[in-house]
């Protein structure tokens, strides 16, 4: 997959409006970060990544890249980024995570409603992550976008069930009486566009039955305030990165250095 030659127009930071209404309703639609250079650059990554995967591993469900793949900080370290970022959440910026979630053509999971922060617990106390969803392919209603509740990061812990696992990517979703879907609202992407939502904003999307991939960096940042806290639940160890400012948790966190790329 490759884009044309042609450049395209690079956003500004988000200005005061765009920054309260994101504080408001949870999310916010944005341009384009990264040039069209810099966004091909990461599609082939992301495509020989896919093309190299464990036959029983689904092309959603990339989680960490950046862990095995140093060159994915050339992104998540990115200036521009961070300067984006640091309207959201101060100074002082800390990377958490990041995940390709590539919905194949025809069968590409859907993504069962649900709030980041849930899942995360109590490993970020306080919970406060901004996610910038990046499009690497075009995010679309018939590829399955994300969609999301405005204003819902302000309920904090909604009930769930459980759902087919065979459908969804994981397999828990918020009850039917917590959320009103018919509020839902899709947030579709150009390529190389993106948008960020709060660690509490219930989003989710449906299946990709089309036939065009659907591809998305998420890249999660946090104000470097907020302390790490180790779960044995997890079945690795977990990594976060000071990038920008100075550490506020009075030495409770530990920082792993950013590799060279």
């Amino acid at each position: 997959m490759t884009s044309s030659d042609q450049d395209w127009e690079i956003s500004p930071i988000p200005t005061t409006d765009q920054v309260d209404f994101y504080h408001k309703n949870g999310y916010l639609k944005f341009g384009r970060i990264f040039t069209k250079r810099e966004l091909d650059t990461l599609r082939d990554y992301v495509d020989h990544m896919i093309a190299n995967l464990p036959q029983e591993t689904r092309s959603e469900q990339m989680d960490v890249p950046h862990f095995a793949n140093p060159s994915l900080f050339r992104y998540l370290t990115h200036p521009a980024v961070l300067d984006v970022i640091e309207c959201f959440i101060g100074p002082d910026i800390v990377l958490w995570s990041s995940h390709f979630i590539s919905k194949r053509s025809g069968d590409g999971l859907a993504v069962p409603w649900h709030q980041d922060g849930v899942y995360w617990g109590s490993r970020l106390q306080p919970m406060q992550v901004v996610t910038m969803w990046l499009a690497v392919d075009a995010s679309t209603v018939d590829n399955g976008c994300m969609r999301v509740i405005a204003g819902s990061h302000q309920q904090k812990y909604l009930r769930y069930e459980d759902v087919d696992r065979q459908e969804h990517l994981f397999g828990r979703e918020i009850v039917n009486e917590d959320l009103n879907r018919s509020e839902g609202i899709d947030l579709e992407l150009e390529v190389g566009e993106c948008h960020f939502h709060d660690a509490f904003t219930a989003h989710g999307s449906n299946p990709n039955r089309s036939g065009k991939r659907r591809c998305g960096y998420t890249m999660r940042y946090m104000p470097a305030d907020v302390e790490h806290h180790f779960d044995s639940s997890w079945n690795r160890q977990h990594h976060i990165y000071l990038l920008r400012g100075q550490d506020q948790t009075n030495g409770f966190n530990t920082y792993k250095t950013v590799p060279d790329f």
